[in-house]
């Protein structure tokens, strides 16, 4: 049974002005496709001149975390949708598992991989998921790097294990 304080904050997706792209993403091969395409719109000049090289590569790693644990642990039908807003990026990662919370890992080797919610957490303003019929939405905002002060929300997710590992 997952206990309510080890899932992702449960926070509707917010409302963001922008430039909105979408994508399907049926395998992981296509989640590298797709972010091949994402670096390149965020490369184009009216884009990269409001964020810094930090920023557009946190967008594109938070990317990937969200897509593949939508595919790996979702499933059905995943889009993904990205807007481009003033002072920074909304990603919404949605799939066909609306009772299946995103769990941070907890107490586990970083070895043992499973530490892409606490990654996403660390480099974004602002995350979530929300139940919608069908559907679940895993969220996250990432700062565009220029002009705002960053403050991230420590303290919600439980930390992850010290990389230190030990054998019995």
């Amino acid at each position: 049974m997952v206990e309510a304080e080890d899932t992702w904050p449960c926070v509707p997706v917010p409302s963001v002005p922008g430039d909105v792209w979408h994508w399907q993403l049926e395998t992981m091969h296509t989640v590298s496709r797709v972010r091949s395409d994402l670096r390149a719109r965020i490369a184009h000049p009216s884009v990269s001149s409001g964020s810094t090289d930090d920023a557009r590569d946190g967008l594109l790693l938070v990317f990937e975390e969200l897509a593949s644990n939508a595919l790996r642990h979702g499933g059905g039908d995943v889009r993904a949708l990205v807007v481009a807003g003033p002072g920074g990026w909304l990603l919404d990662l949605s799939d066909e598992a609306p009772d299946r919370p995103p769990v941070p890992a907890v107490d586990r080797d970083p070895a043992l991989g499973g530490m892409g919610l606490h990654l996403v957490a660390q480099l974004s303003t602002d995350f979530g998921w929300e139940r919608r019929p069908g559907r679940k939405h895993v969220w996250a905002r990432l700062p565009s790097g220029r002009g705002e002060t960053t403050e991230r929300r420590r303290g919600q997710l439980p930390e992850p294990r010290s990389g230190e590992f030990r054998r019995d």
